[in-house]
């Protein structure tokens, strides 16, 4: 047989299916309206090897409905057309409804994935999408709106071995614990991966008429194995944010993890030096400024040695990001001006503030009383305005009781506190 051993052992019952019990336990609204035959458009969002395909082929099944399959990779408006006329076709031959699976929907531009929407209305075809990315931003709202999101969840290490077990059952085969936790480990939660790696592994143990393989066999069948990853995808974007939460959240340890993950995954380290420069601006700022001077001079490591060396710099780097004094002063304060000067708009540059490199501009009293802040004391010059002319001075920065802000603080109220000298005795 020349099918993939994934197609051979592709589950023909809902009750065969392994994972997904949060959407097929028999208390499950999902697994009820099935065995209702009620059908309903959905949208099944998930990572790959999931069941998306098996789990659409099942409702068809289980609600005697014909079913279709396209990719949106390799279709266009001729196989729409001709899906419309096969479901018609059914409709009036037997009154059987179609289900149209399209692997893939989010390939599918705006156009086309309204093109099915009055098809959804009347009652002509119920659409199954399968996506690995997320909805919110891969569909378009007038599709979310008639189809109900499902998410499939990754399978476990335990989920996968019950796979494998069983396709090892079909072919009167068996593995050790060992290897059979390995195969589950390296598939990384998608159970077609899964069988990949056990078909290669039966055509060795048959092709050297063998019972079982040697450890370093196996390590070379699942030798180049990564985590799921996509830098456009929902994990990309997942891991990153676990990541910069965790450097937030001031836990080193945890920070270690989600770098290590993404590093695994095959994220580009130069990447994730430059996000370690945005955490150390955003989430640390003036309460410790060597942060900022750490992280640039990582992203200078990882450029002149590159990979494995560089990594380490990386992980000195996030640990330290962890542990520092946190604020988000600067980061609020900067928001803060923008969207003040958003509101104002383009307000003039007060006089005294105006350079004057010329004659001309001296005669229009450019720089004329300007105070200069190293001739006052303390290198201060108390009570000056510093702002466009009926515009109140604005505090946009706030800084914190941590790190080296604390001593920022202190400054800032002493100098407000020579302006209020000046000013009563003005």
């Amino acid at each position: 047989m020349n099918e993939p051993l994934a197609t051979q052992l592709r589950p023909q019952s809902l009750d065969d299916l392994i994972g997904q019990t949060h959407l097929l336990a028999p208390t499950k609204s999902f697994r009820i309206a099935l065995e209702k035959g009620q059908l309903h458009s959905c949208i099944f969002w998930g990572p790959p090897g999931t069941g998306k395909t098996t789990l659409a082929q099942l409702m068809a099944q289980k609600t005697k409905a014909h079913f279709i399959k396209i990719s949106a990779i390799f279709s266009g408006v001729k196989e729409i057309r001709e899906v419309l006329n096969a479901a018609q076709a059914k409709l009036e031959d037997g009154n059987q409804k179609t289900i149209l699976f399209v692997d893939e929907i989010h390939r599918f531009n705006k156009a086309q994935q309204d093109a099915f929407l009055p098809y959804m209305e009347n009652g002509l075809l119920t659409l199954i999408g399968a996506t690995t990315e997320n909805p919110s931003f891969a569909l378009n709202n007038a599709l979310l709106s008639r189809a109900k999101v499902y998410v499939l969840k990754s399978l476990t290490e335990h989920e996968l071995s019950l796979i494998l077990q069983r396709a090892l059952s079909a072919h009167n085969k068996t593995l050790s614990a060992e290897n059979l936790s390995l195969l589950a480990m390296a598939a990384d939660g998608d159970a077609r991966r899964a069988l990949n790696f056990l078909e290669m592994v039966l055509a060795l143990m048959d092709s050297q008429e063998i019972s079982e393989l040697s450890a370093e066999q196996m390590k070379d069948i699942v030798q180049g194995s990564y985590q799921r990853f996509d830098k456009q995808g929902d994990i990309f974007y997942d891991l990153i944010s676990a990541l910069h939460k965790s450097v937030r959240g001031s836990d080193p340890n945890a920070s270690l993890y989600w770098l290590v993950r993404m590093l695994d995954a095959g994220c580009d380290p130069l990447y994730l030096a430059r996000r370690m420069v945005r955490m150390a601006i955003e989430d640390i700022g003036n309460a410790d400024p060597r942060a900022l001077t750490l992280a640039l001079e990582a992203w200078q490591t990882v450029e002149r040695l590159g990979q494995p060396e560089g990594e380490l710099a990386l992980a000195q780097t996030v640990t330290y990001l962890a542990i520092a004094a946190k604020s988000n002063a600067v980061y609020t304060a900067f928001s803060a001006a923008r969207a003040f000067v958003k509101e104002k708009g383009s307000l003039e540059v007060p006089l005294h503030l105006r350079n004057a490199p010329t004659h001309l501009m001296k005669s229009l009293d450019y720089g004329k009383e300007y105070r200069y802040a190293h001739d006052e004391p303390h290198a201060y010059a108390a009570g000056e305005n510093y702002w466009p002319e009926g515009v109140k001075a604005q505090a946009f920065y706030k800084p914190t009781d941590r790190g080296l802000e604390m001593k920022i603080a202190e400054k800032m109220a002493f100098l407000r506190e020579l302006d209020k000298i000046y000013t009563d005795h003005k």
